[in-house]
């Protein structure tokens, strides 16, 4: 995964980790009279056929694997079902991404048809789709906000926990990604680990839980009950096939989605050259540019874009994917140096993000004592 050989100026170079302005000279109208007037039409046809795509792709790996991989030799079976389990889980997050995008009322003009779409989706995903769009929601309206973000808020160095220092060694930094990657999605609808700090214990299965409003609170529900929906067929899944079957189908390509989710937005949100904003100096424009783009090669087309369109997204989060590409490149000019797109391979930025981004400080001699930059230990 990475540039897939395509080097481009400005942005593949050394001053890819430089920091980025932090007082933008335009305004979201500029940015939005910049974009062709089609990129913002929705059409529920053509978003519908993505979905119709990626089920077909999704029914085709799950026929092939079904179908042959139990009948391979036990050497070639342990190398065909990791085959299987990228590709699947590369197509369903595909579909994640329609979900999500159904959250931000990108998928067609009519509201009740994106809930549909995306509560079907995200739930066959085991991901609570209502929960997750109200939270993600106050996440986009606080980006980079340091008092009031719902994720990916970095700690203070006076804040860095102990173990923290101990894991910040190359041992230490693999089993802290693969922990992250792995559990941190499911931890974080359960614990809200790595989420904005409430005043009591929070998750995303408790309609009464602080994030949600009161209005919110039985579409809350609604998201619990789609997935117990989903675990009673996997029940019914395991009591037919086995668990073995079930695991090796379905769960994990499942897992697989939430690893690429938390892969993609940790990506999107950490990176030396981004700011952070106390209450002194954030408004929603600073918050919404201190994303970046990354590129993840053949699976930007896979993932519909999301990888390499982000800062659009957080600036406009209703233009459906098939235009975005589009609209952040008409933006580009308007932007200038506030947009930036790191090419760097995905492993080695993973590594690189981990190692440096570690803490975050206002620069002691700087008159901007409310903006916050990452730093190693």
């Amino acid at each position: 995964m990475g540039a897939g050989g395509r080097m481009s100026h400005p942005f593949d170079d050394k001053k890819i980790l430089e920091r980025v302005p932090v007082g933008p000279p335009f305004s979201l109208s500029d940015l939005k009279k910049a974009i062709p007037a089609h990129c913002f039409k929705r059409s529920v046809i053509r978003s519908s056929y993505y979905v119709v795509h990626d089920l077909i792709v999704a029914y085709v790996f799950y026929f092939l694997a079904n179908t042959y991989i139990p009948f391979l030799p036990p050497s070639l079976a342990y190398l065909a079902w990791p085959v299987y389990w990228f590709c699947q889980a590369s197509i369903l997050t595909g579909l994640w991404v329609i979900g999500h995008e159904c959250g931000h009322h990108a998928f067609s003009e009519y509201q009740w048809i994106d809930d549909t779409i995306g509560f079907i989706l995200h739930s066959a995903l085991m991901t609570p789709y209502f929960s997750w769009k109200y939270s993600h929601r106050n996440h986009h309206a606080n980006t980079n906000s340091l008092d009031n973000d719902e994720v990916y808020i970095p700690k203070r160095k006076s804040k860095v926990r102990w173990y923290s220092k101990i894991l910040n060694n190359p041992p230490g930094r693999v089993f802290t990604l693969v922990f992250r990657f792995t559990l941190g999605f499911p931890l974080y609808l359960l614990t809200n680990i790595s989420g904005k700090k409430y005043g009591r214990f929070a998750n995303h299965f408790d309609p009464m839980s602080p994030i949600f409003t009161e209005r919110e609170r039985i579409q809350v529900l609604v998201s619990d009950i789609g997935l117990l929906a989903v675990f009673y067929v996997i029940k019914l899944a395991v009591t037919a096939k086995g668990a073995a079957w079930v695991t090796c189908i379905y769960g994990v390509p499942v897992l697989g989605v939430h690893m690429f989710f938390v892969i993609i937005t940790y990506l999107h949100h950490t990176h030396l050259s981004l700011p952070h904003y106390d209450s002194t100096e954030w408004n929603w424009i600073k918050g919404a540019l201190s994303t970046i783009d990354r590129d993840f090669g053949f699976l930007n087309r896979v993932f519909h874009d999301v990888t390499h369109t982000h800062v659009l997204h957080h600036l406009i989060s209703y233009i459906p994917h098939y235009h975005a590409k589009e609209a952040r490149d008409a933006i580009i000019p308007v932007l200038g140096e506030f947009y930036k797109i790191d090419r760097t391979p995905i492993f080695k930025a993973m590594w690189r993000e981990a190692k440096e981004c570690m803490y975050i400080e206002p620069d002691q001699a700087s008159e901007h004592k409310g903006v916050f930059w990452y730093h190693k230990m």
